[in-house]
């Protein structure tokens, strides 16, 4: 059942600042602004048009509030499909909660978290994967997770979805035709034609299930680990990344006794960079401490960047072989950059030994920032960038990517039934079970407990 009570919440941050906007929404949204407002002209906010400002006070009895904007909206024409306006006011949070309050005792309730954006999906004004792109949006904080959320809320991916059930509910009707008329042994469906459309489902759904390694990592950001011995220069090496003096260096070995994260954008990616304690044994408990996190922090990390000291490799050489096969050893499948850093200390002849020695070796100098650019290009070579580039469907969601999933294994089913000439009604089933797991991406087929989940994580406001 859609609400029809008005809810009132602050949509802008709370804290003090130049302005502040509250937004009201449900069917008496505009009455009960127009019982707290004073138009400088005079005007009636429920005799106005849609989609207008107006300029005036907001009034408690004989007392001024603040001077305000307010903006009307008329359903269906506005966010939520309802009747809402929003009042912009001076930023105090006095003057805020003095407005808030106003508008409860007028017959507001508080919204609850992403109610807003609940009614504007309950009044079919998005479908229930635009709304998540929604707070996907609201959370982005580089390009990339900026550009996906866009395109899901524009409906990119509840297109492409829509599109594939509307063809399998066709197909679906057929088949459920046939069972009306079992009796006289005749087929409605075209089972060419089904198993064309079947084999196109079944592309379409692996596309999207690949690209959510993709979204994923982009959503939340690339983990990288920053590994090797002590006073090689990891924490130079952050500090060079970022740009700034984020990492205490020392030269004493053994300084950065705990992980140190920090989050950079490179080419509208996010990486988060870990600098980690240095490998070494060691007697000092709280060094030993942070070893163990290095390799805890690894096993997280999605790529692996090893640096030495290139300076010694003419003495610690074999040591740092028999460490980097460890590392490939234990962790076969991250991406692993192995660096030679204070490069600027090397003879030339020392450079071509090097990288004669390790082939994939990348020198630098984290100190004097050279070869600093360098790295951060062979990390972006490590995301699958295409799919953005190319405006693809990009899946970042984990509750999209399970019902994915489910709907493949039950087209798989389908059409293995149809290989096999299995019988129509345990055919059905299976569709069935397919156009259900569609349904519950775009919110055709939800429930109270769904709706509960996905909204309690948006803001209040929102």
């Amino acid at each position: 059942m859609i609400p029809q009570d008005s809810i009132v919440a602050l949509a802008t941050p709370s804290g003090a600042g130049a302005i502040a906007v509250i937004r009201i929404s449900g069917q008496d949204a505009i009455t009960i602004g127009n019982s707290v407002f004073k138009s400088i002209k005079n005007k009636e906010l429920t005799t106005q048009k849609t989609h207008t400002l107006h300029l005036g006070h907001i009034m408690d009895g004989s007392k001024t509030l603040d001077e305000v904007l307010v903006s009307i909206f008329k359903g269906p024409n506005s966010y939520t499909g309802e009747n809402t306006i929003e009042i912009s006011c001076h930023g105090s949070t006095y003057i805020q909660q003095q407005i808030i309050q106003l508008l409860l005792r007028k017959g507001c309730r508080m919204a609850d978290a992403g109610e807003f954006t609940l009614r504007a999906f309950l009044n079919g004004k998005l479908d229930l994967s635009q709304a998540e792109a929604v707070a996907d949006l609201i959370s982005s904080d580089n390009e990339a997770s900026h550009q996906i959320a866009m395109q899901q809320m524009r409906g990119g991916f509840s297109n492409e979805i829509a599109k594939l059930r509307e063809e399998l509910l066709n197909f679906a009707s057929l088949i459920e035709l046939e069972l009306d008329f079992a009796e006289e042994d005749v087929e409605f469906a075209d089972r060419t034609q089904f198993h064309e459309l079947l084999n196109r489902i079944e592309f379409v759904l692996k596309r999207l299930i690949d690209s959510f390694a993709v979204g994923n990592v982009i959503k939340n950001g690339i983990p990288v680990a920053i590994v090797g011995e002590p006073n090689v220069g990891k924490s130079t090496l952050l500090n060079a990344l970022l740009n700034e003096e984020r990492a205490i260096v020392s030269e004493i070995a053994g300084t950065t006794r705990d992980t140190i994260e920090d989050e950079l954008v490179i080419g509208g990616i996010g990486f988060r960079f870990i600098d980690t304690a240095g490998i070494r044994e060691t007697e000092d408990v709280v060094e030993s401490i942070g070893i163990r996190k290095t390799f805890e922090k690894i096993e997280q990390a999605q790529v692996v960047v090893f640096l030495f000291d290139s300076s010694e490799f003419k003495v610690s050489g074999l040591k740092l072989k028999i460490e980097l096969e460890k590392i490939k050893n234990q962790f076969p499948l991250k991406p692993l950059v192995i660096i030679g850093n204070k490069a600027d200390k090397l003879e030339e002849s020392e450079i071509v030994n090097l990288k004669a020695e390790i082939p994939e070796i990348l020198l630098i100098s984290a100190k004097e920032k050279l070869g600093v650019e360098e790295l951060k290009n062979q990390l972006l070579s490590f995301v699958n960038t295409g799919a953005l580039r190319n405006n693809e469907t990009i899946v970042t969601n984990t509750r999209h990517y399970d019902s994915l999933l489910k709907a493949l294994d039950e087209i798989q089913k389908v059409k293995f039934g149809l290989e096999t000439n299995l019988s129509s009604d345990l055919m059905s089933l299976d569709i069935k079970e397919a156009l259900y797991q569609f349904g519950m991406i775009t919110g055709q087929v939800t429930n109270d407990e769904l709706l509960g989940n996905i909204f309690a994580n948006f803001c209040i406001g929102k």
